[in-house]
């Protein structure tokens, strides 16, 4: 009987055990929805925060800022919101979406006009009046940033008049920058970072400082956040000096 009863023991004590170990192996995941332009440092900061915090799997979901706020307002799951954009920010904030104890302003980007590297040579934003531009990709200003920025950009330069025949919307800046560099539009207005991470495009200009909005991307954690705790955390750590190293490698302005 006895030796039943440890048996029974032995078994019971290895089952728990068994769930406990279970249990500490368990890894919280969490889900980044942010902005296109951020896709290759992103990248690159959860790969370093993971190895580090081996509990923590990080997924990104990439998109325009306007994509990714709808996504969120529809109820889409979402731990932390990278924005490249105040605006988008606001409306989720305004909404009640956001912890807003948790929203900070950390990044600044520049626009600037992109050309094929061996495509039309440009010099300016005003160049693209020229009959040999047909087609002007930006990112469609209804849901992206960068869109955004290139229709002020073009109406305080007096360009929009001129140009607006050739121009071609984009789902993100990163489509623009697909197509300008495979030679699909002659032109295209995207961010410096966009411009810098690829050896297809020549920068022709870059829009000056007043023809826009100043470009800020804020972060913050989202209210329904299922893991609001890691999240910060998460968040924290792009203000450490070694995220703000790899921003800076991606010709990010650390704010």
């Amino acid at each position: 009987m006895k030796k039943r009863f440890f048996v029974c023991l032995f078994v019971l004590l290895s089952l728990v055990a068994g769930f406990a170990q279970g249990a500490s192996k368990q890894k919280t995941e969490l889900l980044i929805s942010a902005a296109a332009s951020l896709t290759d440092c992103m990248n690159e900061l959860k790969a370093v925060y993971m190895a580090k915090n081996p509990s923590i799997i990080i997924r990104c979901n990439y998109g325009s800022s306007g994509a990714l706020q709808q996504q969120i307002e529809q109820g889409a799951p979402a731990d932390l919101f990278f924005s490249a954009g105040l605006k988008q920010m606001k409306a989720l904030a305004d909404k009640g979406l956001m912890d807003t104890s948790t929203v900070r302003n950390i990044l600044e980007n520049h626009v600037v006009l992109v050309v094929p590297k061996n495509g039309i040579k440009l010099s300016s934003f005003d160049d693209l009046r020229k009959p040999s531009v047909t087609k002007i990709g930006i990112g469609d200003p209804k849901s992206v940033p960068a869109g955004q920025y290139a229709d002020q950009v073009f109406k305080n330069l007096g360009l929009s008049d001129a140009i607006s025949g050739k121009l071609v919307l984009a789902k993100d800046v990163r489509e623009v920058l697909f197509w300008v560099e495979t030679g699909n539009v002659d032109a295209g207005v995207v961010y410096s970072t966009d411009a810098q991470i690829s050896d297809k495009v020549i920068v022709s200009a870059i829009a000056p400082e007043n023809s826009h909005e100043k470009i800020v991307y804020p972060v913050g954690v989202v209210k329904d956040s299922a893991h609001p705790k890691e999240a910060k955390a998460f968040e924290d750590f792009l203000s450490s000096d070694e995220a703000v190293k790899i921003f800076a490698k991606y010709g990010f302005a650390v704010i």
